[in-house]
This record gives C-alpha cells, structure tokens and sequence, in this order.
C-alpha cells in the first residue's frame, strides 16, 4: 500500500476538548470556553481492520504449523551450513565461521526490513505471503545448485570422510550464496510479521482473547523450537551421509508446504491496515517539538490537540490515550495562537502533531531501556552455541561405544523449552493467577525478569560444571573424565529461561508497541538476539585482552584445560546480577500504554459499507 502520513486538514471532525491555546513565547490565550477547536486543526482518519474475517485459533492454529515449518525450512539449511561450506566448498575453519557468522547477522537486519514493510507499507499478511515465497525461492534454488553445480561425486562431503567433493565451479558458488542469503531475507522478513500477525487473530480488549493471545505467544516460541529440532536431528542424519541434496530438498518441501497451508487461511484471517511510514510521524514530533521548545505544556493532558471520537490521525492506528511520561514531547501537541491562524490548506504536520502520534513516539522511547537489559541475557543465551559446545568438546563424551557429538547437547535445551512451556501454561498460570489476580499468572515484565534469573543459574551451574571438568583432567590428556551429561542442568536452565525471557519479550513488545509498530516491537526480540552476539564478542575480547599476554594462556585459550572458562561463566554471573538490578529499576517506571478499545463490530459494519 501507499505510504500513509498524517492525513490532510479535514473539516469533518472537530476537537471534543476544552482547549488553552499558547502563543510561541509560553504564554496562554484562552481563545474557546466551549468543547472543541475550529476544522482546521483537524485530520482524516479510517478504522482500523480491513477484513472481517474472524480469526480466532482456527486460523492461528495455522499460523503456528506455518511458523515450525517455515524454522525448520531455515534450520534446515542453516544447522550444517558451516559444515557444508568445509567439506564441499573446501573454506578452512575461520572462513566457514566466518561466512556463517555474517550470514546470521543478515537475518536479523533482514528483520527490521520485513517489520518496516509491514508497519508501513504492505501490512502482516502480505508481508507474511512475499517473504515466504522469498524462502521457498531460495530452498529450491539452493537444492538445484547443490545437485548439478557442487555435489560431485555424489555424496561427497560425508561426516566419515570416505568421499572428497570435486572443486566446486565459480557459478555454482555463486547461485549457492545468492540461494542462502535468499533464504536469510526470507526468513528474517517472515519473523517479525508472522508473530505479530498471529497476535492478530486475537482481540487484546477482551478478557477470553487477550488470555488467547498471550497462549498464542507461547505456542508460537514452542513451533519455532519444534521445528528447530526436526532441523537438528532428522536433516541432520541425512546431510551427515552426504545426502546434502535430500536436506535441502526436505527443507524446500517445508517452506512449499507452510506456504500452502497459510494461503489456505486467507479467507479466515483478521486483516489490519499498515499506517504508514513512522519515520515520517516520528521525525514530526520531534521536529514540532522543537519548533515549539519554548511552548508551555498545559498541566491538562486533555487541553492537547487530538482528534473526537475513536477516529485517530495515524491512519490504521487506534488512538493512545495522553500519558504523565517524557512530558516535554507534549509541546508537539500544544496549541498556540499561530496554529489556530493558520488556513486549512496551510496546515502544517510538522508544527502540531495529535497526543496519538505524540504517544507513539513516547512509547517507542519507553520501550528502549527494557530492551537494552534484554541484551545481556541474549549474551548468556548464545554461549549455548559456542562456549558450551567447546566444553563438551574436551569432557567424556562417549557412553560405551557411541560417542556424543557436543553440539548434540541443544537438544537438552529445546527439549526443556517445550517442557517448560507446557508446565507454565498448564501449570504455574493457574497457581500463579490465583496468588497475583492476574488471569495470566505473571504480567509480562515479571516473566521477563524470572527468566533473567534462571538464565543467571544456567551461568552459575556453567561454572561448576566447568570447576569440576578441570579437577578431573589428567595430564598429558585433552579431555577430562567428567561425563558430558554434567552438562544437562545448563542447557535445561536455559531452555526454562528462553520461555520466561523470550516469549514474555515476544508478548511484551507487541503488546506495547503503538498499533503502527507492531511488527517493529516483535523485530526487537531478535535484534536484541544480534545484539546479544555482539556484546558475547566483545566480552571475550576484553577478557583474552586482560587475562592473556606474558605467557599466559588468558581465561579462554585454545585449550580449554590451560584457561578458566569458570570465570567467564562466573563474571556473566555479576553482569547478570548487575543487569538484573538495573531490569527492575527500569520495570518499576514503566507504565503501559493505554489505547482505546477496538470496536470491531463498527469496524466490520463499515467494511460491509464499503464492500457494496
């Protein structure tokens, strides 16, 4: 759709407001003792949903089989793909890392495009639909390239090493990385609105949908990790045989096959209009509010300009009631006496803006500081994937004859993710509701605070388990005596951790963020993820910067029994505890944003207006 700003000066609404307008120099002139400020001062709105079908689990029900199906399409690729690039592409270890490393990272900022389109532009179920074409692209593009460009010999490139591939040709590599990266795009698109979409189906004003809704979030992290294990072991049996093109073919299937059943949908799924680019809106308001820096905000939040009714100036918005907080942003919605003598045609958006867009920006600026004390558990979160499988790498990992691969061990975590997210709905919700009074036990900033506190006990039993690996080390041996399974309670603890953290920050920034940044509050959580990579780098920087040099071997060396991994995990322990403290201090001043209620039945009468 069309990009859709403030909308033009209209005559049809006047403001319902008792108003006390201000000259530019900070004084008042009361110029109307009655309800309402002349058509001049007024914008055109449209309601807020743009099909009326009735959503509801039906169609989240397929929602949540299209987001473990589109996962495992990506997991599908993404699980070996450091190990395809070794064995098939022939790049040495850091290259492949490397390669990987950058490839992820595209994920997440391929993200922030999708949750843009989607808020702006092309709406959640377009965006949802082009993305995932997008994927289906790149699974089938890839598993052509690696049947007649790259597998030669077939099956080569096996775990056993028993076939070496061929040197691959030059256009082979290349379709081979535009087919990877086009799955990147696709699935960091598909993210954030598939999720936002799926809260959709929900009305969040009604108590028996808005208990549905914060299900639905739960579901939705549990299909992303069930798909993520069928990634992890099932694809993983047949690409370690050397069967890369079965892999990536049953990943192209998934992405076909989501694809199908979410079209199959259509006609159920509740629909909203995008509202625009809030690039524009956001830079309005800061710019009217500079404009009007020396205005004196009046002490009434009612005396602000805002538009009567339910109608709100952001078209496919719902208007946010005036809130206490970032104050000095009401000046953008102050009223002087030149903003009344302007002409109609002459008004100008970027000198007053409605309290709706006002708050919009209020409550993206809220969001910032809980989001930036999410980043440190997202530090936590990815050693799981890097320190955790070098400590299993160099601990006893066979159990008589079968040996364990270390990386093998996520399986710990996703299988307590999808524990954990059936004890916590079914159980702790109902004990917890009865005990807070709030029908979804705990609000959404007290789960996220319970999951920084289990992922600080998964650091906290990293530590111990890595004190008593080194107790058990012989000399002259690289790997210690200690069982791999000391490892269990660490990945369980963070998988408990990822349903309280990730899906109550899944919950949270939808539900806070402003109708018109719905998509852009999910795309946080896996921004946060990215920057949670970034922070762990940088740690461990610091750290082999401080610990090593003079001969000696720094807290994380290339081999783990010269160094003490135990006090990475341990010092993760006080920034944890440190961030935990600054968590709460920043949950204690949050207040939640408060939007009027949806009329849905007006909604869908005026659709019905509309369709004749």
């Amino acid at each position: 759709m069309a990009n859709q700003e403030l909308s033009n000066v209209s005559s049809a609404h006047q403001v319902e407001s008792f108003a006390i307008e201000l000259n530019d120099d900070g004084h008042s002139d009361i110029l109307n003792e009655r309800p309402g400020v002349t058509p001049e001062l007024t914008h055109e709105t449209h309601h807020h949903k743009i099909h009326k079908g009735k959503g509801g689990w039906k169609s989240a029900g397929l929602i949540l089989v299209n987001q473990g199906l589109a996962t495992l399409a990506f997991f599908g690729v993404g699980v070996n793909l450091v190990l395809f690039l070794t064995r098939v592409l022939r790049h040495g270890n850091a290259s492949a890392a490397n390669t990987v490393s950058n490839w992820t990272g595209t994920v997440y900022m391929f993200s922030l495009v999708g949750a843009f389109l989607s808020d702006s532009y092309w709406g959640r179920y377009l965006t949802c639909s082009i993305f995932q074409v997008i994927i289906v692209m790149g699974t089938v593009l890839l598993s052509i390239t690696t049947s007649f460009f790259l597998i030669n010999p077939p099956r080569c490139g096996d775990a056993f090493g028993e076939v070496n591939c061929n040197p691959p040709s030059s256009v082979g590599v290349a379709i081979f990385y535009l087919s990877i990266y086009l799955v990147a795009l696709g699935y960091g698109g598909h993210q954030p609105a598939i999720a936002t979409f799926g809260a959709d189906q929900f009305n969040e004003m009604d108590p028996v949908e808005k208990h549905s809704r914060a299900l639905f979030f739960s579901y939705f992290y549990f299909a992303l990790n069930v798909g993520s294990l069928f990634s992890n072991t099932f694809l993983v049996y047949f690409e370690d045989r050397g069967l890369w093109t079965v892999g990536f073919l049953a990943s192209a299937g998934s992405a076909i096959l989501g694809l199908v059943l979410f079209l199959l949908g259509t006609s159920g799924y509740k629909r909203y209009k995008p509202c625009g680019n809030p690039l524009t809106r956001i830079a309005q308001v800061f710019v009217a509010t500079i404009k009007k820096w020396k205005v004196k905000v009046p002490t009434d939040g009612k005396m602000l300009y805002e538009l009567e009714g339910s109608a709100s100036a952001i078209k496919g918005s719902r208007k946010i009631h005036h809130s206490n907080e970032l104050r000095w942003l009401d000046k953008a919605a102050t009223i002087t006496v030149k903003d009344k003598n302007v002409e109609k045609a002459k008004q100008d958006p970027w000198r007053l803006c409605t309290v709706t867009q006002v708050e919009e920006v209020k409550a993206l600026l809220k969001l910032l500081p809980i989001w930036m004390w999410t980043i440190i558990y997202s530090a936590v979160f990815t050693q799981m994937a890097s320190l955790f499988v070098e400590q299993g790498a160099v601990m006893n990992t066979k159990v008589g004859n079968f040996h364990i691969p270390a990386a093998s061990m996520s399986a710990f975590d996703i299988i307590s993710v999808l524990l954990c997210t059936f004890i916590y709905n079914e159980l702790l919700v109902p004990v917890t509701g009865k005990l807070t009074g709030n029908p979804k036990g705990l609000s959404e900033l007290q789960r996220m605070g319970v999951g920084l506190l289990i992922g600080l006990l998964a650091m906290l039993a990293a530590g111990f388990t890595e004190i008593e690996r080194l107790r058990r080390v012989n000399p002259g041996e690289e790997s210690s005596s200690l069982s791999i399974f000391w490892q269990i309670p660490q990945y369980v603890l963070v998988g408990a951790s990822e349903v309280f953290m990730y899906v109550g920050q899944l919950e949270f920034f939808n539900s806070q963020a402003p109708d018109g940044l719905k998509s852009f509050g999910s795309s946080l959580c896996m921004a946060s993820i990215s920057s949670g990579n970034f922070v762990s780098s940088f740690i461990i920087n610091i750290v082999m910067g401080v610990t090593a040099g003079d001969s000696k071997p720094g807290w994380i060396p290339g081999n783990l029994n010269e160094g003490h991994v135990d006090r990475f995990f341990f010092l993760l322990v006080g920034l944890s505890a440190v961030n935990f403290i600054c968590y709460l201090l920043s949950a204690r001043w949050y207040k939640y944003i408060d939007v009027e209620p949806e009329d849905e039945r007006n909604s869908d009468m005026e659709e019905q207006q509309l369709d004749v």
